[in-house]
């Protein structure tokens, strides 16, 4: 996979599809490689004719990684001061449009999952000429309102192994998973094994991921900045989703004008190889429909 330097840091990334398609930019979750989005999924949206792309946050991955004491964001907050984080959910969107640029892409079509639809939101909110359209799945907007995750999907996504070698941390995050898994789709656990432990070897950083938890509870509510949103979206969400409940995406989609709401049943915070042709049902004629109508803008 190739590297580039985008808002002055060094991304991993990835590309597949016509360079002449429409451009995709898929944005992963908390702690998450590119390599996480399975390779069915974005090897069917390059099938489709679009240019796909994906990239390692910065901190996890192949992308620069950061380094230093974590801080205790939490208590920062209940004591009213301001935290002070190594970077926030902004910068994060700021590597993103800043890939685009360097990719020589004027706009396309942002999606993101969990954290990676944070930033997808943001990426639209903060680089509005970036974003063709939004597609934000199983995210929030990060309204204290909201329902919070259940309390094992919490614990379990917080915890830590109890060793550091492949065989252990394969284990802990296969019975992590499980906690916030989709009910309707089978749980593959030889499959998503051999991905967790490829990860593993690709780059296995945990302190990284502890720094995206500080910059995701840092970060503000995108509510009412949302209502103001004028370019297409489509919120997808499931119903098992135990992590980030479906009133998440309900409410993402309340606030933002227009947009289109899917849910899933049975689905949970997971892409398992049964809800791809699912989300495919949604997303390519999302994205046609926007296409369409650009094209005829634009005539």
């Amino acid at each position: 996979m190739p590297q580039i330097r985008a808002n002055g840091i060094a991304i991993e990334y990835e590309e597949l599809g016509p360079k002449d398609g429409t451009p995709l930019l898929l944005i992963m979750g908390f702690g998450s490689q590119l390599t996480s989005w399975p390779a069915e999924f974005r090897q069917g949206l390059a099938a489709a004719g679009l240019r796909v792309v994906s990239f390692d946050n910065r901190d996890v991955g192949l992308s620069q990684k950061w380094h230093g004491i974590i801080p205790d964001v939490r208590a920062a907050l209940a004591e009213g001061r301001k935290p002070d984080v190594p970077y926030t959910l902004d910068d994060m969107a700021a590597d993103a449009a800043g890939l685009l640029d360097e990719l020589g892409i004027e706009s396309a079509h942002i999606a993101g999952a969990s954290m990676g639809g944070m930033i997808a939101q943001l990426v639209a909110l903060d680089h509005p000429a970036k974003a063709r359209s939004l597609i934000s799945i199983f995210s929030t907007t990060g309204d204290p309102s909201l329902p919070r995750s259940s309390p094992e999907a919490q614990q379990t996504l917080t915890s830590k192994p109890p060793a550091e070698d492949k065989e252990t941390v394969v284990a802990h995050a296969l019975k992590a998973r499980r906690s916030y898994a989709s009910t309707k789709f089978p749980y593959d656990e030889e499959r998503l094994g051999a991905l967790i432990g490829a990860n593993y070897e690709r780059s296995y950083y945990p302190e990284g991921a502890l720094r995206h938890w500080t910059a995701v509870v840092s970060g503000q509510p995108r509510t009412e900045r949302l209502k103001q949103l004028q370019i297409p979206a489509l919120v997808l969400h499931g119903t098992a989703d135990t992590l980030i409940p479906r009133a998440a995406g309900r409410h993402t989609a309340d606030c933002i004008p227009g947009a289109e709401y899917h849910e899933i049943e049975g689905w949970g915070h997971d892409i398992p190889l049964g809800v791809i042709p699912e989300l495919f049902g949604f997303i390519l004629p999302f994205l046609e429909r926007v296409e369409a109508q650009r094209a005829a803008e634009f005539a």
